[in-house]
């Protein structure tokens, strides 16, 4: 693997700066190389270690998504990044919509107006950030830990996100890809990382207080599968008509409505028809 000509500059100081008032004992941590940045926090915190804090890798050798996808990701291709943080919300349904909402607000914070040049950023039930087009730009990877300490917060979340920067070569996937570049030229991995994590941090502070209810108006904003069938994984399909106030999908069957949760299926678009 080459290395890029100049070193990257991580925006670690301004980071802790903007973060540490928000959550006392935050730190920064930048490494070279790590398998997962996600792995690695829960492996700290299964070893009793369950601080907040902001983990950054410029090289992800064996990155993980949702349903155990890999998500490999080389320098500069990529920002992939996890935060960890003691957490106790009221409910923790809708959190990686909520999550979704605040990445994506903070990328494009207006929606383009139809037949605009820039393409519409959106969610994709439950965890995935998508251009229009159904054009992938990134995804979003929420574990927890139990057992924080004794008269603390009973969990330990670590959310993974990782973003293209420049779109990989589409060949074998299932999704088109997407870059951070095609919303704003001077998206790099250090610019947004620098934007995207202070807005976060303070959306992680309002869903423990509140819950997903509050942001769910925001991410009907977003909704790329508002109005479309898809098919779930046990075979039946369905026309998706938004979220519940708990993060639900929302799908019409022949059966009738169905909420349907991440933990027991997924849920992708039907395939268009070929002429």
């Amino acid at each position: 693997m080459s290395l890029p000509a100049h070193p990257v500059r991580w925006p670690a100081e301004a980071l802790w700066e903007a973060v540490s008032p928000l959550l006392e004992g935050f730190s920064v941590e930048i490494l070279p190389e790590v398998d997962s940045t996600n792995t690695e926090l829960m492996r700290r915190a299964r070893a009793g270690r369950c601080e907040p804090i902001l983990l950054v890798t410029e090289s992800q050798t064996a990155g993980r998504g949702r349903l155990g996808r890999q998500w490999v990701s080389g320098i500069g291709d990529s920002l992939t990044f996890s935060l960890g943080l003691p957490m106790d919300p009221v409910e923790w349904s809708g959190l990686s919509l909520a999550v979704g909402v605040s990445l994506a607000q903070t990328l494009q914070p207006q929606l383009p107006v139809a037949g605009a040049a820039r393409a519409r950023l959106g969610l994709k039930w439950p965890n995935d950030l998508w251009l229009e087009g159904d054009r992938k730009l990134g995804g979003i990877l929420i574990e927890t830990a139990s057992g924080v300490g004794p008269g603390g917060p009973s969990r330990y979340v670590v959310i993974g996100v990782g973003l293209n920067v420049r779109a990989p070569d589409g060949q074998g996937l299932s999704t088109t890809p997407a870059s951070l570049l095609d919303i704003d030229p001077a998206l790099d991995a250090p610019t947004a990382l620098g934007r995207l994590v202070p807005p976060l941090v303070q959306a992680l502070q309002a869903f423990a207080q509140h819950g997903f209810a509050p942001v769910r108006a925001r991410f009907a904003e977003r909704d790329l599968l508002q109005g479309r069938v898809v098919n779930l994984s046990d075979g039946q399909s369905g026309l998706a008509q938004g979220v519940g106030a708990d993060g639900a999908l929302l799908v019409q069957t022949t059966d009738g409505l169905r909420a349907v949760t991440s933990s027991d299926i997924s849920v992708r678009p039907r395939a268009a028809p070929t002429a």
